[in-house]
């Protein structure tokens, strides 16, 4: 059967269908993309996207919200729910502007903070130079030790040096457990709000398998579409800690929201928001974040086993950071080797990267998708040996020291990879694999 879109738009229909065989055919090893469920792909296709619904529930500025009104409220209630927090909003479009929202409801421009450095495997609104954040607030970023672990040394620090109103805890590139209670004891010895960014970890949290920050944290901000397994969605969560330091901190994060910074809700990622949340609340989920997490662990010790250096030397969630600087600045080479073979993985900077966040030491990789799959400890060894091959293949391939030349010499090296046999025969072998695997849950 011929879809409609097929027929209306056939040049958009093919790209669709060529980067869903793209998905069906390699392996997704980036650790913040995971497959949603046929059911959830439906909602996002719903009709929910004709309506306009700025506002609450019960407190639209458009009529005809009857039946919004009631996905909303059932998405709130089952993040209430399944998290065991006091208030949820579940409007931000993204994780970036969740984090901003927080922001806005908090604090005043010029104001104190601290977070992850990004080299070091925090996030770009944890005060990054170059974001917003970083422009609006004072940011003071804490780091990692050598060990690849969180210097809570460092960030009492900053606590008694520049008293942050706000401190983040969470991170996009850091393989192991985030210690909430530590974090807490800083935050409350400043009076500063703690913020838990659980966007990687909270498919992981609500299956059991990492520490929750529900007792620690004031505020919690998460997107919905990684570990979750949802659409790319956000949300912000209120705990009882929370509303005991501020009594109106609910109020205000929802005016930050609305009006604050967006219009009108995506109704039907709302929606599919919530028929995430249903599916994570069902005992499987459980045994799912289980074998991320083992998957992850085997993957590890695999590459621990060939000779390759991890950062923080393993990990503990879904996701470990290959720290290639000794094989030379391997990152974008690998990066792109990998697809030419049709594995998806991310050029990563590590801890105290000297090399350039465009050509970096690293390369980050995670579970999730694979876990997703049905794939189990075997697959993640072979995954494991054949990326360990392509290092070893491409190591002749070093960045030229002139950083002029790096572009030039990127293009001539791409082209190579493209015609390249060795990378042919490993594709044919993951298809090999894939081919035994679907993609939806």
């Amino acid at each position: 059967m011929i879809s409609k879109l097929h027929n209306s738009d056939p040049k958009i229909y093919k790209f669709i269908e060529q980067e869903k065989k793209r998905q069906q055919e390699g392996l997704e090893l980036i650790p913040s993309e995971n497959y949603v469920s046929s059911a959830v792909l439906e909602a996002m296709g719903s009709i929910l996207t004709n309506k306009y619904s700025e506002g609450f529930p019960n407190h639209r500025y458009y009529g005809g919200n009857p039946n919004i009104d009631l996905i909303e409220l059932e998405c709130i209630n089952r993040a209430k729910k399944l998290f065991h927090v006091e208030h949820v909003n579940v409007q931000p479009y993204s994780g970036s502007p969740a984090n901003f929202a927080v922001y806005n409801a908090l604090l005043e421009p010029g104001d104190p903070i601290t977070g992850m450095n990004l080299l070091d495997g925090g996030h770009l609104t944890h005060g990054w130079k170059v974001s917003a954040t970083a422009k609006f607030f004072k940011s003071y970023p804490y780091h990692v030790k050598p060990n690849g672990r969180v210097d809570f040394d460092e960030l009492w620090n900053i606590a008694k040096e520049y008293k942050p109103k706000l401190i983040w805890c969470g991170a996009t590139a850091y393989a192991r457990t985030i210690e909430f209670e530590k974090f807490s004891e800083i935050a409350d010895s400043v009076n500063a709000y703690l913020i838990a960014d659980i966007s990687h970890i909270s498919g992981l949290i609500v299956g059991g398998v990492h520490p929750s920050p529900v007792p620690f944290a004031h505020v919690i901000t998460t997107t919905t579409h990684k570990t979750l397994r949802g659409p790319r969605g956000a949300m912000i969560m209120v705990t009882k800690k929370g509303i005991k330091k501020d009594p109106e901190i609910a109020q205000k994060i929802d005016k930050a929201i609305f009006p604050g910074l967006q219009g009108g809700p995506h109704n039907h990622t709302t929606a599919a928001i919530a028929v995430a949340l249903g599916e994570a609340a069902k005992p499987a989920f459980k045994t799912y974040a289980k074998q991320i997490v083992l998957n992850a662990k085997t993957m590890a010790a695999e590459f621990t086993k060939l000779g390759i250096t991890l950062v923080s030397g393993g990990t503990d969630n879904h996701l470990m950071l290959l720290d290639l600087s000794k094989e030379g600045s391997l990152g974008a080479q690998l990066e792109y080797a990998m697809d030419v073979a049709h594995m998806t993985a991310n050029k990563n900077t590590i801890p105290g990267d000297l090399a350039s966040p465009y050509y970096p030491s690293g390369l980050r990789l995670g579970t999730p998708a694979l876990t997703t799959r049905g794939m189990k400890e075997p697959q993640m060894k072979q995954i494991a040996r054949w990326i360990v091959d392509i290092i070893n293949h491409i190591k002749p391939y070093r960045l030229p020291e002139d950083k002029t030349k790096r572009l030039e010499f990127m293009k001539t090296f791409k082209k190579k990879m493209d015609k390249d046999v060795f990378l042919k025969s490993v594709a044919r072998e993951v298809m090999n694999l894939t081919s035994q695997y679907g993609t939806n849950t």
